[in-house]
Order: C-alpha cells, then structure tokens, then sequence
C-alpha cells in the first residue's frame, strides 16, 4: 500500500509537470526545444496591437448649411409647401447622389465643407441651385418663379357646391391646348403652385357633359383665382304614368343628343343629371317597353323632366 501511493504521487506530480510543458509545446520532440541565445517566439513576433483599441482617424469637420426659398416678385420666405433635397455635386460626372432631405420650411443641415446641390420643390415647380459650404457654414437663399391657381365654378351667379367640380389642368404645346396634363381631379378652392404661365383648364360639373373651358395666366408670386361659369342644369329623370304622379321604379334611362349620340345613361325612380344647356331625347325603359320623351335644358334652370308611360 505504500508504494502504491508513492506511485501514485509520482504520477500525479509527473502529469502536473508534462501537462505543463503540453501546453506550452504542444506535439513538439527534443529537437524543439529551447536553444541558447535564441530569442523566444514571443520576442521574434510581438503581438500585433487590437485594432479595436486604435481610435479611428477624425473625419471631416461638419459645418451648417441653412436654406430658405422666396419668391421673385415678393423676396418673403416662403412658410410652407416646401421639400428640399441635398446632392452631392458631381458636376457633369453623373446622376448626383441624394445626401438629405427636409420638409422644413427654412432647414439647417450639417455636412461637411464641399460643394452641393440644393434643390426646393414647391407644388409643381423645381429649382436647383449650386452652394459651396465653407468650415464656418453657409446660409443662402434660393428664389422659386412660382405662382399659384385657385378655381371655383358657378352657373349664372350661383356658386357651383365644390363637391360637384372638377378640375384639370393642361400646358398647350401648339395647337393643342390639352398638349400636356398637369394635374386631374383638382378640387374646387385647391392652391395649386406652378410655374409662370399660361395653362388651359378644363371645369367638369357633373359626370356628363357639362363642361366649360379657360385659358389662364399664372404669374410669379401672385395667386390667380379664376371661376369658371357654366351653361348647364340639373335635371330629374321621371317615368309616370301621368304628369305630376309617382314615379316608377326600376326604370333604365338613356340621355341622346338630337343626333342619337349617348350622353347619359342611369337607373332609378328619379335620378339626376346635370347637362349641358341644349336640346336631348329621353328614354325610359320599364317592364319590357320603351317610352320617349324630347326635351329643352337652360342654363341655372334645374327641373323634372317626364316621360309619360303610354302605350301608343
């Protein structure tokens, strides 16, 4: 027993002191061992420094940039309405790449000194224009040529609901003057700003063909507000079986021009529709007959138009 526990001590000694050397040369024979005067491995290659505790290199100092836009006939900032967009400038090098973006009214933006490209949209109109921003910042101004339009519509001297209008406005190019839509659906008492000039707007009342036209002029920093008077009426469409009676329901009616063209068509008891002063046909449709009745539109004259359900 007692030599078994000498053994044994010996073995536990003698795996401290090889486990030791293991992990210091791990797989390494008597040729590996350590030669005299020879600098360690640790002497030979130092370690390398973390590049996490190296503190990055400083970047460019930024500086503010502050912008505000105004009009040319006015020079007053503009208060609202604005989005403006920051560009690197690459001269003609290529498509220039968007660095910021604001919706402010007059924005600070912080970048570092260069060369930019401010851009400010303003309803329909664009302007860019070139800054150079120094150590010590920048405050520049940018001058839109932009007016606006607002259109009503009225029949006589009625205003027309604005929920009934629509709008459309065009750029003539030549001949045409619808050469190329601006906007569509514009309500009635809509700020629209656009750029100086002539436009041609096109007023719809109704779904049907009561439709007036104008050509309008928009100047820099004005407001141009414009009503559009229409010639048309609303009418109700009746089938009865004697003037003044109930209507009957279910009934397919179709509006022609004298010509026999389509105007309008609806289905209904009594629905309404608003047309364009001048003379029309009106068909109802009930129960497998058809039934006619020629009739008069006057303009800001709203009434019941009648067809008779009459066997001949």
């Amino acid at each position: 027993m007692r030599r078994a526990r000498r053994l044994f001590g010996k073995a536990v000694l003698g795996g401290v002191v090889l486990g030791g050397a293991a992990l210091g040369l791990a797989g390494a024979g008597p040729a590996a061992a350590q030669e005299p005067g020879r600098p360690t491995p640790s002497m030979a290659n130092p370690p390398l420094a973390n590049p996490a505790m190296t503190p990055p290199a400083p970047g460019p100092a930024e500086a503010p940039l502050s912008l505000r836009a105004v009009l040319t006939s006015e020079g007053k900032p503009i208060r609202g309405g604005l989005t403006w967009r920051i560009y690197e400038d690459r001269g003609d090098a290529g498509k220039p790449a968007l660095l910021a973006r604001s919706d402010e009214p007059q924005p600070t933006f912080r970048l570092a000194p260069g060369s930019y490209l401010a851009n400010v949209t303003y309803g329909f109109v664009s302007t860019s224009k070139r800054v150079t921003l120094a150590p010590t910042g920048l405050q520049d101004q940018v001058t839109v040529n932009a007016g606006a339009l607002r259109l009503a519509g009225a029949v006589g001297d009625a205003r027309i609901p604005p929920g009934q209008l629509a709008f459309a406005i065009f750029v003539p190019i030549g001949n045409n003057p619808e050469g190329r839509l601006v906007r569509d659906g514009v309500k009635a008492g809509e700020l629209i700003r656009l750029p100086e000039g002539t436009y041609h707007v096109v007023s719809t009342w109704g779904d049907s063909n009561a439709i007036q036209r104008a050509d309008l002029k928009v100047e820099n920093g004005r407001i141009t507000d414009a009503t559009l008077n229409h010639r048309a009426a609303t009418v109700t469409l009746k089938l009865v079986a004697a003037p003044g009676t109930e209507a009957f329901a279910g009934t397919a009616f179709s509006v022609l021009t004298p010509g026999g063209d389509t105007i309008r068509e609806a289905i209904g008891a009594f629905p309404q529709v608003t047309l364009a002063e001048g003379e029309y046909q009106l068909i109802a449709r009930h129960d497998g007959k058809v039934y006619t009745q020629d009739f008069k539109v006057e303009s800001g004259v709203d009434r019941d138009i009648e067809a008779i359900a009459k066997d001949p």
